[in-house]
C-alpha cells in the first residue's frame, strides 16, 4: 500500500475572527524562507486565502472541501498537492468542529484533520480574557478525542504581562503554547463585501502583508516546535489523486498537434478557479492558456472553448466593459456554438449587462449587486444537457455572491437545485452553462472529459 509519510499539520481556531489566516500563512511563508518546499492547503470552498498562501510558499494554493469533493477525496487531494514537499500547512475554516449546515462534522477542520491524521494548532484570540482561555481549550481539546490538539498559539496578546497569565492559566490544561503574537496593524488585509481582497489585486501591498505576517510568526512562535509536531503525524495511506487516471488519460499526446485550445479567464476580475480543473481540462487532452478580460483584446489564438469562473466582475465591471473587441469575440465565439463553461462571475460577464454596463449580450439577462448575501453549500442536479454534464448528472456545489441575475434561470436550465431549498438556475443555450454555483470538477471528472470532447468536436 502506497502511504505518504509528509510532514503536516492543521491550522485551527475556536472562531472566525480569532487570526487563523495570519498564522498559517505567515507559518507558511517563514518555514518557505528557511529553505522548505512548503505545500499550502485551505479547508472548505474558500478561493481568496490560497492566493495569499501560493504567494507565501510559491506554489499552487488547494482547497479541501469533504462536501464539495466527498470525504474520500480528502487526502488523494492532499497528497496530490504535497507531492514533493517537506511540509504542508492546512489552514481551517471557521471554528474548528463548525462545518455544514445541518451535516454534523461534515466538511469542517474538524473532519479534514482526522482524514489527514494531522495535528491541529488551535490559534486563540486572548484579547480580553485571561484565565477563561484554560477553559475554551480545554474545551476543545476534550470535545472530540480523535481530534489531535498538539498546541496553541496565542493572537492578539497585549503585554508581557497578559502573556504571563495566560500561559500561566494554559499549564493546566497540558497542551503546550507553540507561539503569542502580539497585535499589530501592519499585518491587517482589507476585506469588502465578500472576504479579503484577493491577492492579484493588491499587488506589491499583498507581497508586504505576507512578509509582515511571516515576521510576526517568526518572531512570535516556535518554528522548530511546530515542525516537530507536523513531523509527528501518522502515516497516510493510498495514493495521490491524478487528474490523468480520473479523467482516462490525454485523448491527444500533448506532442501531437490538434489539442483543442481552452481559453481560461483570469487576472484580478477572475480569481476565483480550482486548480485541478486547468489540471483535469490538460489531463483530457487540452491546451489550457490563461488569458486577463481586463487587459487582452482578444482571445487566445486558436481558441475553441472558454471557462470563465467566479471572481469580482462588479468591482471591474466599468473596464470589462471597454474593452469591446473581446465582448464581441467572445459573443462570437458564443455564436459559433463552442462551448463555454461560466460560473458566479463569468455569468454575470455573459449577461447584457451589469449594473448599466454592457457585458458580453450572451445572455437575454441582467445583473445587479445587492445588499443581500447569497452562501451556502447546495446539493443539485443537472437538467438540461449541457456541454459539462448530462441531464440527470447529480453535483454539489456552493454559492457565495452579493448579486443577482434576473431572470434566474432560462427556458433550459443549468441546474435544479434540491437543497437547502428546491429550484432552477442558471442557462443552457447554444454551447454555453452558465450557473451561479461553483463545482468542484474532482468530484465529477467526466465534466472536464465532456467539455474537451466538445471542444473537439464543435
Amino acid at each position: 500500500m502506497v502511504t505518504s509519510s509528509v510532514p503536516r499539520l492543521v491550522v485551527a481556531a475556536p472562531s472566525s475572527g480569532s487570526g487563523k489566516t495570519t498564522v498559517a500563512t505567515g507559518l507558511m511563508a517563514a518555514l518557505a524562507a528557511r529553505g522548505l518546499a512548503v505545500s499550502p492547503h485551505k479547508v472548505g470552498p474558500d478561493y481568496i486565502d490560497p492566493g495569499y498562501h501560493a504567494l507565501a510558499t510559491g506554489r499552487v494554493g488547494r482547497n479541501l472541501d469533504a462536501y464539495l469533493c466527498g470525504p474520500e477525496l480528502l487526502a488523494p487531494l492532499f497528497q496530490h498537492g504535497a507531492r514533493g514537499c517537506d511540509i504542508a500547512v492546512v489552514e481551517g475554516v471557521m471554528g474548528l468542529y463548525d462545518g455544514a449546515a445541518g451535516q454534523g462534522e461534515l466538511a469542517s477542520t474538524a473532519q479534514v484533520a482526522k482524514v489527514l491524521r494531522a495535528p491541529v494548532v488551535l490559534v486563540v484570540d486572548a484579547s480580553s480574557q485571561s484565565r477563561s482561555v484554560a477553559a475554551l481549550v480545554h474545551g476543545f481539546v476534550s470535545w472530540d478525542p480523535e481530534v489531535r490538539i498538539g498546541g496553541v498559539i496565542l493572537n492578539k496578546v497585549a503585554s508581557d504581562r497578559h502573556e504571563a497569565l495566560l500561559r500561566e492559566a494554559l499549564e493546566s490544561v497540558g497542551v503546550p503554547v507553540l507561539g503569542a503574537l502580539r497585535r499589530a496593524a501592519q499585518v491587517a488585509t482589507p476585506s469588502r463585501h465578500l472576504g479579503l481582497v484577493p491577492v492579484a489585486e493588491r499587488g506589491a501591498a499583498a507581497v508586504e502583508a505576507v512578509a509582515a505576517m511571516a515576521a510576526r510568526v517568526s518572531e512570535g512562535c516556535d518554528l522548530e516546535a511546530l515542525v516537530s509536531l507536523a513531523r509527528g503525524a501518522g502515516p497516510l495511506p493510498g495514493a495521490g489523486w491524478d487528474a490523468g487516471a480520473v479523467v482516462g488519460g490525454p485523448s491527444l499526446p500533448r506532442t501531437l498537434p490538434g489539442r483543442p485550445v481552452v481559453a481560461v479567464a483570469g487576472g484580478p476580475a477572475f480569481t476565483f478557479s480550482y486548480a485541478e480543473h486547468s489540471e483535469l481540462l490538460a489531463a483530457a487532452g487540452a491546451d489550457v492558456v490563461t488569458f486577463d478580460p481586463l487587459r487582452d483584446e482578444q482571445l487566445p489564438p486558436g481558441t475553441t472553448g472558454l471557462v470563465v469562473g467566479g471572481g469580482f466582475p462588479e468591482v471591474y465591471a466599468a473596464e470589462l466593459s471597454a474593452n469591446e473587441g473581446l465582448r464581441k469575440e467572445i459573443a462570437a465565439l458564443v455564436e459559433s456554438g463552442a462551448p463555454v463553461a461560466a460560473e458566479c462571475a463569468g455569468l454575470l460577464y455573459l449577461c447584457r449587462e451589469l449594473d448599466g454596463r454592457p457585458m458580453c449580450g450572451v445572455l437575454d439577462a441582467t445583473a445587479r449587486m445587492t445588499e443581500r448575501l447569497t452562501l451556502g453549500y447546495r446539493d443539485a442536479v443537472a437538467v438540461s444537457d449541457s456541454v459539462l454534464a448530462g441531464a440527470g448528472t447529480r453535483m454539489r456545489g456552493h454559492e457565495f455572491h452579493r448579486t443577482v441575475v434576473e431572470p434566474g434561470a432560462g427556458a433550459a436550465p443549468a441546474w435544479g437545485v434540491l437543497a437547502p431549498e428546491k429550484r432552477v438556475e442558471g442557462f443552457v443555450e447554444r454551447g454555453v452553462h452558465a450557473s451561479y454555483l461553483h463545482t468542484h470538477w474532482a468530484s465529477e471528472p467526466g465534466v472536464a472529459r465532456r467539455f474537451v470532447e466538445r471542444c473537439r468536436t464543435s
